[in-house]
């Protein structure tokens, strides 16, 4: 499928397809319709002249694409791009106009068809596989925690089962899981390898008691591989290495004299960028670890090099690694370093025998500028002899005549150093068959071990079991506690409200003061505090002692509630004094309409006082509003009689006219 980009904003391309010889104009596409396209019909190859017309998409786009489809700049490289008008010229395909943007995705089409091109990778051949529980567990309780264990155990077999599926497929991959109730609560998978690889591996799973996501990693930097693998291998120097993968990876290489080259670490590093990183270096004959077993990182960077592993028989102690550093006399940054080089002298140690037996060989037939190429060889698999042989016919030139070549090689020292490597074969193979008795022996040793040490997990398992549920009871009864706290404070306090509801009934009893139900701020929340503590009824005197902020709703609500009066220690608002005087509720100042009497939490005032105050304002508001009505009539008999008189002028001017 070629495009090209018809229009910037909004962004719209051409898109023109290839296949079985045919070339067929697709039409017009926006980017959000020509990524569905492209999930419906699966392309090989996506031909571009520039991924840069993708802008900010390019990403996005790259994540979007289907399995198996690539994304080819036909124009090459960045930095090394060619136009697309002299690759078409330079590969016979005819163009028609240069300016039609779908002859641009036609020719970038064909040209991807021919193998030009490279292909844009954004993604590390590595693949994150994380498994957690899916569903939230909720709050506590005994049946909460059997369901969390058996999540828990859900979630450990899925690990154990991608983990059996990597291994019989032979990928490497690193795991980290963190463990909980006798089981599984998360576990993260590093895997080598690409999504495809793992196609029918490992299927994502959505919605029930485990999740299992699978997330490919992103390349930090795009890179441009060429659709045709170039042929051209560059000679280079051989080394071993020594990796510490992690967070934080460090690689550190020395040659085959035991020369330190490279001591590097960081932070997040892709598995590209550690062979881009080994390879600037040299090529790797061996690849060493400082642990047993050997993480997945580390065997997948030696299949890559198609370098040996070299794994230590037990993982190396801090004590034996900085013992190694010592002997080096090097300092390093970080204890990541440390053990990429600890790891890497190890190796050299353990071939270092090998590798003095080689030396001294190549001084007797003068090769000794050629030690590290032979030692190569050695390590690769040849023989001495081979890696010599090989070395000498690669240097000899080539002769235009042939003639008979003696050889230059003693051929009795060759059967004296069989005859020697024989014995000494059959002096290993002896110590072999030892080694092997002493193993079984050990293995039975391990075995009876095992069984004592699964007895006395099990008693330590019962045993915290035990604690768990003495813990679990003991914080039960703590939560009781604190709720027998609270609820014994709530009839404390329910308590004294009665005994102060019982008095405030005593004093309405003895009719000589009339109780009033306090209200500290007229607002809705101490309103709605009072009625559930108390309640308002009808007939009842609410005494407010700050007034301030009241609103007409509020009003409004208490005489919904027919109280007879509102007794105030500062004037009400305007708005709040006209809905009770409009409802005929009196407002009463304290210290100038009436005196209160305050009582604990509760307040009173005289019974006649307040009834006589009552029908003062009520008769007030009543004459009031009379004065208004007939200064209302008056006013308006005013008005009549001015228009009428106006009436009568004007009339009497038009007769004189």
């Amino acid at each position: 499928m070629g495009i090209d980009i018809i229009s910037e904003n909004p962004k719209r391309f051409a898109v023109v397809t290839w296949f079985n010889g045919k070339i067929e104009r697709k039409g017009e596409f926006n980017l959000y319709r020509l990524i569905r396209y492209i999930r419906a019909k699966r392309p090989d190859i996506i031909a571009m002249d520039s991924v840069t017309e993708l802008g900010e998409d390019l990403r996005k786009f790259l994540r979007a694409l289907p399995e198996g489809t690539k994304l080819v700049q036909v124009t090459g490289r960045p930095g090394e791009q060619k136009s697309l008008w002299s690759l078409a010229k330079e590969h016979g395909i005819r163009i028609t106009d240069k300016f039609d943007p779908y002859e641009e995705a036609k020719v970038a089409a064909l040209l991807a068809s021919k193998g030009v091109g490279y292909e844009v990778l954004a993604f590390e051949d590595e693949v994150l596989i994380t498994v957690t529980r899916g569903r939230s567990q909720g709050k506590g309780g005994w049946s909460q925690d059997r369901y969390r264990r058996r999540v828990h155990s859900l979630v450990q077999a899925k690990v154990r089962q991608i983990e059996e599926a990597l291994r019989r497929a032979d990928i490497p991959f690193d795991l980290e899981i963190e463990e909980r109730d006798y089981g599984v609560s998360r576990g993260e998978f590093k895997v080598y390898a690409s999504r495809e690889e793992l196609a029918g591996l490992v299927k994502p799973m959505r919605g029930g008691d485990v999740e299992i996501r699978i997330k490919p990693v992103e390349r930090k930097v795009l890179e441009f591989v060429p659709l045709k693998a170039e042929t051209a291998i560059e000679e280079r120097k051989s080394i071993i290495v020594g990796l510490d993968p992690g967070i934080t990876v460090g690689i550190a290489a020395i040659d085959l004299d035991g020369k330190i080259l490279a001591i590097y670490s960081e932070k997040n590093m892709a598995l590209s960028e550690i062979v881009r990183f080994i390879s600037e270096i040299g090529h790797p004959v061996i690849v060493a670890t400082d642990v047993n077993p050997a993480p997945g990182l580390v065997e997948k960077i030696a299949r890559s090099f198609k370098a040996q592993l070299f794994v230590p028989r037990e993982s190396l102690k801090v004590e034996e690694k900085n013992e190694l550093l010592r002997n080096l006399g090097i300092s390093v940054e970080d204890d990541h370093q440390r053990d990429a080089l600890a790891a890497a002298y190890k190796a050299y140690l353990r071939y270092k025998p090998k590798f003095e037996h080689i030396e001294a060989r190549l001084r007797e037939v003068g090769l000794w500028k050629k030690r590290n190429e032979i030692k190569a060889l050695v390590l690769t698999g040849y023989s001495l002899g081979e890696a010599i042989m090989k070395v000498k016919l690669a240097e000899r030139p080539k002769e235009e005549h042939h003639e008979e070549v003696k050889p230059e090689v003693d051929v009795a020292s060759y059967i004296e150093k069989i005859k020697a490597l024989e014995k000494a074969i059959a002096e290993l193979e002896r110590e072999n068959a030892e080694l092997r008795a002493i193993i079984e022996e050990q293995r039975k040793i391990i075995e009876r071990l095992e069984r004592k040490l699964a007895e006395f997990d099990e008693g330590v398992r019962f045993k915290v079991l035990k604690e768990r549920e003495i813990r679990a009871r003991d914080e039960r009864i703590a939560i009781l506690e604190k709720k027998l706290k609270k609820e014994k404070e709530k009839v404390e306090i329910l308590a004294r409200k009665l005994a102060q509801t019982r008095k405030m009934h005593r004093l309405e009893l003895s009719g000589k003061v009339y109780p009033m139900k306090v209200l500290e701020n007229l607002t809705w929340k101490d309103l709605e505090e009072l009625e559930k503590d108390i309640g308002i009824k009808r007939g009842d005197i609410v005494y407010v002692i700050n007034p301030a902020g009241a609103g007409r709703k509020i009003a409004e609500h208490l005489a919904k509630k027919k109280i007879k009066a509102i007794v105030s220690q500062k004037e009400l608002p305007v708005a709040v004094y006209e809905v009770f005087r409009e409802e005929r509720i009196p407002v009463l100042l304290e210290g100038e309409d009436i005196k209160v009497i305050r009582l604990d939490d509760f307040a009173v005032v005289k019974r006649e006082e307040l009834e006589d105050i009552i029908r003062k304002k009520i008769k007030e508001w009543d004459e009031e509003e009379k004065r208004e009505e007939l200064e209302s009539v008056l006013r308006v008999i005013e008005e009549y009689r001015i228009e009428r008189v106006k009436e009568l002028i004007r009339k009497a001017e038009e007769e004189r006219q």
